[in-house]
């Protein structure tokens, strides 16, 4: 069985403890260490979980925040949010199919 994944991302916490509320502080902060983002770039860093970050950003990050990765990203086991039948178990392989025939009545 694989095991799912899932992150939190604290950024715009770490931001706060620091007294930044505006993303658009970080855009100079950012640049100022060789990452160039736009401002929209920044917001949707800010709000939304990244998909993917590059390890300058997320050195720059820690730099600019004085924390270490772990305080940005929080990896955790995902919840099974699959539904499994009454009695089933994972280890139990499903029925094998059936073929159905359709038969007409004799006259």
């Amino acid at each position: 069985m694989t095991r799912k994944m899932s992150y939190q991302w604290h950024l715009r916490r770490r931001m706060a403890e620091k007294g930044m509320y505006a993303t658009t502080d970080l855009v100079p902060l950012l640049a100022e260490r060789g990452v160039h983002l736009s401002r929209e770039q920044v917001f949707r860093l800010v709000t939304q979980l990244p998909q993917r970050l590059s390890m300058d950003t997320l050195a720059a990050l820690c730099d600019i925040l004085h924390c270490q990765p772990n305080d940005l990203i929080q990896v955790q086991a995902a919840k099974d949010r699959g539904r499994k039948a009454v009695g089933a178990t994972a280890a139990t392989p499903p029925p094998p199919a059936r073929r159905s025939s359709i038969r007409r009545p004799e006259r």
